[in-house]
């Protein structure tokens, strides 16, 4: 109230906060995301050992495997190689350090006293690392255009590709998560990237099925590596095998099946818990 009008000045508008599941998974994710300038030696390792893989492997492996006396003969290695690089950089990418951080200072149990829906406490973290890891795509892409690798598919293909290995690194994230919700430890789920070595070297990752032989081979047609590997292999060699690339989905359904199970169990736990 102004001395000389006596009239009472209009109060600030108040916003209120949006409500709702989409609302709650949009400020979780955009939490997660604005974090993750102030972390780069989270994601520096993720582009330079795939960018330094890719490179050795080139080098080392390139005419051997180009080479007609080797049954299986990859016709160019570099695009061979280029889903490798692709799977290593985007597996393992997560926020789950993050969220054992939030579990260990409570901020998590700080959350559930809110009225916020408790799935996307994990949902929200998981859009965010579907954005960072396909922002992690790119360059090892554009890596693969700098040494002469070309899509058969053409621009429809590359982006199909990329999708592919956002959605692959999706689906891993559920493992960490897992650990991260049901130990609280920071320890383990650093080491929660053990798990993919079996994925990533026990397949087709340097040499064609065709090349494989005995115990190797036997463990590369379970591994649903092979046919992820397969299916982005397709988009760059082949061109539209819709048999290869339906396979390449099928596989990341299936660990995404396992994986997101895992987590929502423990999460499922965590709430009980707290």
């Amino acid at each position: 109230m102004t001395a000389a009008s006596g009239v009472v000045g209009a109060a600030p508008a108040i916003r209120p906060r949006a409500a709702g599941f989409l609302a709650d998974c949009r400020s979780i994710a955009g939490r997660a995301l604005r974090a993750i300038p102030r972390e780069p030696e989270a994601i520096v390792p993720a582009l330079v050992i795939p960018v330094f893989f890719f490179v050795v492997n080139i080098g080392a492996l390139e005419r051997v495997a180009e080479s007609e006396r080797v049954e299986g003969t990859v016709s160019d290695f570099r695009a061979f190689q280029l889903p490798v690089a692709i799977i290593f950089a985007v597996t393992g990418i997560s926020r789950a350090s993050a969220l054992v951080t939030d579990i260990q200072n409570g901020y998590f149990d700080r959350l559930l006293m809110t009225p916020i829906r408790r799935l996307s406490l994990l949902l929200g973290l998981m859009i965010a690392d579907l954005a960072l890891v396909i922002a992690l795509s790119i360059p090892v892409v554009m890596l693969g255009f700098a040494v002469g690798v070309r899509f058969e598919t053409g621009v429809a293909g590359t982006l199909l590709f990329v999708l592919m290995a956002g959605l692959w690194g999706l689906a891993f994230t559920g493992f960490p998560y897992a650990i991260a919700l049901k130990t609280g430890n920071p320890a383990a789920v650093n080491t929660s990237f053990i798990l993919f070595f079996p994925f990533a070297f026990l397949t087709t990752a340097f040499l064609p099925q065709e090349a494989l032989t005995g115990w190797l081979s036997t463990i590369s047609d379970w591994n649903p590596v092979t046919y992820l590997l397969a299916g982005m292999r397709a988009l760059i060699l082949t061109g539209w095998d819709g048999a290869e690339i339906a396979k390449g989905f099928a596989a990341i359904a299936g660990v995404g099946a396992v994986s997101m199970t895992l987590a929502f169990a423990a999460l499922r736990g965590r709430l009980k818990r707290g």
